[in-house]
């Protein structure tokens, strides 16, 4: 299994609109960088993922996990953009601010400290295990 970070806009797409979608999930649509749509093409069915509302929260709200692997991404003609479909696991007890990831060693060399820009992008084992005992859930 494998892990990783899908970054949103709580006005674009909430954590809250995730968790609606229920079971089917919804598609992790309108990437539109290479390395990002790159990473969707290494996942699996059941890998996990943490949902960050990015802009002003600045926070991992709760986790998902991948329910349909890479397909053509429905928000485009262009064959070239495909992504994955995710669906909500749960929340976090209490979120976890980009502050607080900066702020702990362990994390130093986290992709989301070091390239906060990329909308989907890998996160370790040992990355997760830290930040969802930071949110105050057991790691999946």
């Amino acid at each position: 299994m494998q892990y990783w970070l899908f970054k949103s806009e709580p006005d674009t797409w909430s954590w809250d609109q995730q968790v609606a979608k229920g079971d089917v999930g919804e598609e992790w649509d309108g990437v539109r960088n290479y390395q990002a749509r790159n990473f969707m093409r290494e996942m699996k069915l059941g890998d996990k993922g943490f949902f960050y509302h990015s802009q002003k929260d600045k926070a991992v709200v709760g986790t998902v996990e991948v329910c349909a692997e890479i397909h053509p991404d429905s928000t485009t003609d262009d064959p070239r953009w495909e992504c994955v479909d995710i669906r909500a696991l749960g929340p976090f007890v209490r979120p976890v601010t980009l502050q607080e990831i900066k702020g702990t060693e362990a994390l130093a060399e986290m992709v989301l400290v070091n390239n906060s820009r990329l909308s989907v992008q890998p996160v370790t084992e040992a990355e997760w295990r830290i930040v969802c005992e930071m949110g105050g859930v057991a790691p999946q």
